[in-house]
């Protein structure tokens, strides 16, 4: 039997194509979440999945003990996407990995072990990511986080006066996912770059979530214009190819042992890693992640009712002031529309960036008639 961790909806996708998955009874339904932010160029795009078969068809796997020239293409394309071709990049298998190699890069780098971390955060589920994730409930004992402090996000005052000379790293979410949809403002992040030019602390990007173009730009601090040291990033990566990685400021010197994975960067990783981008590249899908994001938040400004809205891009919180488990259960079991929570009071957007103006319409009319049952 299985561990028994997750409630679970009594439906089961068997098929997928662009914005949409189709269940065992052949019930169609739009997706709003992309399956927590990670399918980024549409389901089982045929570009895609082209690539992985040829892929598979040849080698899926051996370990960094040898050459993977993928690995090569993967870092020059995204090094070149990104804006950040100087930095090296470091690949994993997830979000938690690519944080807890950020954290361990910082710690060797300063020397020092103490954190700065945010109000509402959410950095993985593995020991120094949860150590840095403002959720009690889910830090074990063995998760010890005396080591970390939590300092209320947006907040540049307590920024300048938590991060001393003791800090080792700051690590921060450019916009907060599993916290609500909060988006770190230009004059806090830029604030914060300050402070550890000034103490010599790291600063980490946690992109996992609001990276890789969702927000409208390759990575969402890019609005700011800082520069981080470490960019931590997955979920939309390999659009449902589990994969991960951290780029890496030229500040940092590798050495051979520093870091390692066995499933990091293997050749089935980098070749769904490389289809991304150029399917993005391609056909302009940050672009689009940014006009969608606007039209979205148009139509619900206009729908009205909303306690608050949040967001940039394809990224979005819309927060009522009334608890909003009968809104999402209204749109998934009514509507046949997947959407995704945070806390209570908040639904949240993550759909793919090839979302187009026919399905936006779709979850607006919807979206219209239950907030006005509820309302």
């Amino acid at each position: 039997m299985l561990f028994n961790v997750y409630p679970l909806y009594d439906i089961e996708p068997v098929r997928a194509q662009g914005s949409y998955l189709w269940d065992t009874k052949g019930d169609r339904y739009l997706d709003l979440y992309g399956g927590h932010a990670v399918i980024s160029v549409g389901h089982t795009h045929p570009r895609y999945v082209r690539a992985l078969t040829e892929q598979l068809n040849r080698i899926s796997f051996y370990s960094n003990s040898v050459r993977i020239s993928q690995q090569e293409e993967l870092s020059e394309k995204l090094g070149e996407m990104s804006g950040y071709p100087d930095y090296a990049l470091f690949l994993c298998n997830s979000g938690a990995e690519a944080n807890e190699n950020a954290l361990k890069l910082a710690s060797f780098h300063t020397g020092r072990k103490n954190v700065v971390a945010f109000k509402k955060s959410f950095h993985g589920r593995t020991a120094g990511a949860v150590a840095a994730t403002d959720n009690p409930a889910i830090v074990a004992p063995v998760n010890a986080n005396d080591h970390v402090t939590f300092l209320p996000f947006n907040d540049i005052e307590a920024a300048q006066a938590g991060i001393t000379d003791q800090t080792c790293a700051v690590i921060i979410e450019g916009i907060q996912g599993v916290g609500g949809i909060q988006v770190a403002t230009d004059e806090f992040l830029q604030a914060l770059r300050r402070k550890c030019d000034e103490t010599g602390a790291i600063l980490i990007l946690d992109a996992v979530q609001c990276g890789y173009g969702r927000s409208g730009k390759f990575f969402s601090h890019q609005f700011s214009g800082i520069t981080p040291d470490l960019i931590s990033m997955a979920k939309g990566m390999g659009n449902g190819f589990p994969i991960g990685g951290v780029l890496i400021s030229p500040k940092f010197k590798a050495s051979y042992g520093l870091l390692g994975t066995t499933f990091g960067g293997n050749h089935l990783a980098c070749t769904a890693g490389i289809a991304v981008l150029d399917i993005m590249k391609d056909e302009n899908l940050i672009e689009n992640a940014a006009r969608m994001g606007d039209y979205i938040m148009d139509g619900v400004r206009q729908i009205g009712g909303y306690k608050d809205l949040r967001g940039r891009g394809l990224m979005i919180g819309i927060e009522y002031d009334f608890p909003v488990e009968t809104l999402r259960n209204a749109l998934l079991f009514e509507h046949r529309m997947f959407t995704g929570v945070a806390g209570k009071n908040t639904i949240r957007l993550l759909p793919s960036l090839a979302l187009g103006r026919e399905e936006i319409n779709m979850f607006l009319e919807a979206l219209s008639k239950e907030v006005r049952v509820i309302s």
